[in-house]
């Protein structure tokens, strides 16, 4: 996977520097072309020589030391990189990333780079358990920074836990692995439904739920990174378009039911994560329904099962249903499962924290037709997108030819 890649190696001031030396040896004995950045206080664990030795490319430690005047070094490398990896990726680089700083080479290239970026934390094990450093962890987690797991054991300082950094074969292991993935889907062509839908009552007023559409993005960003053609039809929702995804917007359950059936036919994978209105008012109004001297009676009506509608129509796509439960939730899912003729469902509980709408993580069980439960623990949302379609992607492996 690595052959012939261009790696950009960033080098921050941790003891575990000199693992960074083996992890350059390593990236070219597997045909990659490395360059190597260092901050400032790498350079005083291991010296530059070392890696332009093993990289056999100059070392880059100075934004302002520009080795070709026909280029802006910092852009050219950039520009340059299929890929990044940070190692060890100290506490101070990772906060400088997450807040967009950029005052040194190393993080103004970052800054510049549309590279995957990889980063392996190295720190000492409180550290690394710090509110701070864990949000802002979470925080390039959210924009599609990759991390590698840092070990645990006997650490420089002196303490036993978690934070050191990962040999440089299981690293390599790690990206390798994360680039075979992102074909995971290539050639498929996938439909997902996001957010809520809103039913009108009067010019300003109308029903609606707490979804606020991550968990569907969520899903649509990590289909087309795993190289699937997307098409994304959203309810009212305050998020940019993934990139790679064609999206449609609608606003109530009728029209998130006519543009789901305009795109399902010749999709692969169909993924209804939409929370769609289970009713609408029965009667509504051009000009705004005045206050009523007693109470106010809105008489509502059910409107189309969208899914269960996708399910009496599959051909050969993989369907895919969400539901948000607040108890009995495997029950319920199971039902759901067979009554609208699923391939799996994907079940959480909204009532347990961190699981619920708004929440930038999720917790969910899968099920699918085959009776295989599959219990997925707490992770950010774009976590959890990528295990769903890794149990997708072996569903589908599965199916009798």
């Amino acid at each position: 996977m690595l052959e012939g890649k261009r790696v950009v190696l960033g080098v921050t001031g941790g003891i575990a520097a000199y693992k960074a030396c083996a992890l350059t040896s390593k990236l070219t004995q597997k045909g990659a072309e490395v360059k190597v950045i260092m901050t400032e206080s790498a350079m005083k664990f291991v010296a530059p020589l070392t890696f332009q030795a093993l990289s056999r490319n100059p070392v880059y430690t100075n934004t302002f030391d520009e080795k070709d005047p026909e280029k802006i070094g910092h852009i050219d490398i950039a520009d340059w990189a299929d890929l990044f990896i940070i190692a060890p990726a100290t506490a101070n680089m990772i906060g400088k990333i997450s807040n967009g700083i950029a005052d040194d080479m190393l993080s103004t290239t970052l800054l510049a780079t549309q590279a995957t970026v990889y980063i392996a934390p190295a720190m000492n094990v409180n550290m690394y358990g710090h509110p701070a450093v864990k949000r802002n962890m979470q925080t390039l987690e959210e924009w599609g920074y990759r991390f590698i797991e840092p070990g645990e054991g006997y650490l420089a300082c002196g303490w036993v836990g978690k934070g050191r950094l990962e040999e440089p074969e299981t690293m390599i292991e790690a990206v390798e692995k994360d680039m075979e993935s992102s074909y995971l889907l290539k050639g498929k062509k996938v439909l997902i439904s996001a957010g809520p839908t809103r039913e009108k009552i009067d010019p300003v007023r109308f029903f609606t739920n707490h979804s606020t559409g991550k968990m569907g993005f969520a899903l649509a960003e990590e289909a087309a990174r795993l190289g699937a053609e997307v098409t994304l039809v959203s309810g009212p929702v305050q998020l940019e378009t993934p990139r790679g995804v064609y999206r449609v917007n609608v606003t109530s359950a009728a029209e998130m039911y006519d543009q789901m059936l305009v795109h399902y036919p010749g999709k692969d994978i169909v993924i209804k994560s939409a929370a769609v209105a289970d009713y609408r008012p029965v009667q509504t109004f051009d000009k705004k329904l005045k206050k009523q001297k007693d109470q106010l009676a809105v008489e509502m009506e059910r409107t189309t099962d969208i899914l269960k509608e996708l399910g009496n129509k599959k051909d050969k796509q993989y369907l895919v249903g969400f539901a948000a439960e607040t108890n009995d939730v495997i029950d319920y899912g199971k039902t759901k499962l067979v009554s609208k003729n699923l391939d799996a469902i994907v079940i959480n509980d909204v009532t347990v924290e961190g699981a619920g709408f708004a929440s930038d993580t999720n917790q969910v069980i899968y099920l699918n037709s085959r009776g295989i439960e599959k219990h997925l623990a707490i992770a950010s949302k774009k976590n959890i997108a990528r295990k769903l379609f890794e149990l997708i992607n072996e569903d589908l492996k599965d199916e009798p030819k």
